[in-house]
């Protein structure tokens, strides 16, 4: 019988996972390509065997996306899969119409095909948006579990930019392990703070074989998703976090809504900083696709160790770079600490950019005086650090999820901020997890 022949579309992550639970051994297929977008360098690689399987001994070549309408030729193509997340509905319509008209089918695969089941119970984060608070809900639940005397293993979305024969499974338990896999600075963003709170963090390429390991030392697992992509795992308690900064987003992203529609729980997250009447909109959309969601109003309160350092000084704020790129948000906590605590102004580093950093500003257009943590690499981290060292400024604001001088030196005045979750109610995110460990037997 002739294999039905697939690209898939990606961006190091979703595409992988759908792959190698749906496609490897799956022999009515053969999976020709993938194509890469939204995370610079990762098409100038391939997939490789050890991860390809029996099937392709020789892997799978990796294209920038844009050669996606002649390769559907080339290979004469049937089936286009979809597989990255954080992109407006009518982007995806876009994509599709692309791939009909070179002739090939387009398809978006779900739960049913890729998710796996854990053996424990499993707590999802996902958000509707890059950027609404997934990584502080993750840590606040981890540690509220921890603190019920219950061993908890964070699995992370992921983020594989580096060797991927490095990157099959990975656990991360202290900086060493940090370190040792040449995490980037978007990867020490999501496992440090959960290192910290004394949480073991599984991440990688392969994630039935990251669930198995995770699974040998955890009572409950905690998937911290990433962008408002879907869970790889079917989940005992789905948790979504809204952002009413982007009200409307929840209904108009893709993946997102769908997460919106499968939530159990929905957090809508920083109501101290958003426009009341934008709260009230995302609730109404809450209601109108599922009326049956628990909603919780979180704050996100944001402090610094060094507010005399921001007061009456032009600082430059380093924000969250996911959030600011692809998450399409022009601002983080940095600079709502900056303004509340009377910066005289916040000063624009785009020229002062230098390369990548300087192709980021000019890709994303809607940046503003705000320096995107963007630090995929090693040539990229010495990129962001020539373009901070350039920009004149009194101090600078780190509002990155990470203390960026662990990963730098900034021969400036810095100030460290920080934020966390804040649950105003109507309850405590403590009462939604008894009832999950009462339903799960672990109460």
């Amino acid at each position: 019988m002739q294999k039905i022949k697939v690209i898939i579309m990606g961006a190091a992550g979703r595409d992988f996972h759908n792959f190698n639970v749906y496609f490897r051994n799956n022999d009515a297929y053969e999976v020709v390509a993938f194509t890469a977008t939204q995370i610079p360098g990762i098409a100038e690689r391939g997939y490789p065997p050890e991860l390809a399987g029996a099937n392709y001994p020789n892997g799978i070549p990796i294209y920038p996306e844009d050669e996606l309408p002649n390769l559907i030729k080339q290979h004469d193509v049937d089936q286009v899969v979809f597989a990255y997340s954080d992109v407006p509905h009518e982007y995806v319509m876009h994509k599709a119409s692309m791939v009909l008209a070179n002739g090939a089918d387009f398809r978006l695969m779900g739960p049913k095909t890729t998710m796996l089941e854990a053996k424990v119970p499993l707590v999802s984060v996902c958000a509707v948006r890059t950027g609404s608070g997934k990584s502080q809900t993750s840590r606040q639940i981890a540690k509220i579990l921890k603190n019920k005397g219950l061993r908890v293993v964070a699995i992370r979305h992921p983020m594989p930019y580096g060797d991927l024969t490095k990157q099959i499974w990975q656990r991360f338990a202290t900086y060493e392990d940090l370190d040792k896999y040449e995490c980037t600075i978007e990867e020490r963003e999501e496992y440090e703070p959960h290192i910290d709170n004394g949480i073991i963090v599984y991440a990688g390429v392969d994630y039935e074989k990251i669930l198995r390991e995770a699974e040998k030392e955890a009572d409950v697992i905690v998937w911290d998703g990433g962008n408002n992509d879907l869970s790889f795992y079917k989940s005992d308690l789905h948790i979504v976090v809204a952002d009413p900064h982007r009200a409307g987003n929840e209904l108009t992203y893709y993946p997102g809504e769908t997460n919106l529609r499968m939530a159990n729980v929905v957090i809508i997250n920083k109501v101290d900083t958003a426009d009341p009447k934008n709260v009230e909109k995302v609730k109404e959309n809450i209601k109108k696709v599922n009326p049956k969601a628990r909603v919780l109003e979180a704050a996100s309160p944001v402090t610094v160790d060094k507010p005399e350092l921001i007061k009456g000084n032009r600082v430059l704020v380093i924000e969250d770079g996911p959030t600011l790129t692809h998450g399409n948000m022009p601002y983080g906590a940095g600079a709502v600490i900056a303004k509340k605590l009377g910066a005289i102004e916040m000063v624009d580093p785009r020229p002062y950019a230098v390369g990548s950093i300087k192709e980021t500003y000019e890709k994303y257009t809607h940046l503003g005086a705000i320096l995107p943590a963007i630090g995929y690499g090693e040539k990229q981290i010495a990129e962001l650090k020539a373009t901070i060292d350039r920009t004149p400024c009194d101090a600078v604001v780190i509002g990155t999820p990470i203390d960026l001088r662990r990963v730098m030196t900034i021969d400036k005045p810095t100030v460290r901020a920080k934020y966390e979750l804040k649950v105003l109610g109507p309850v405590t995110l403590e009462e939604i997890l008894e009832e999950f460990l009462q339903r799960s037997g672990k109460g």
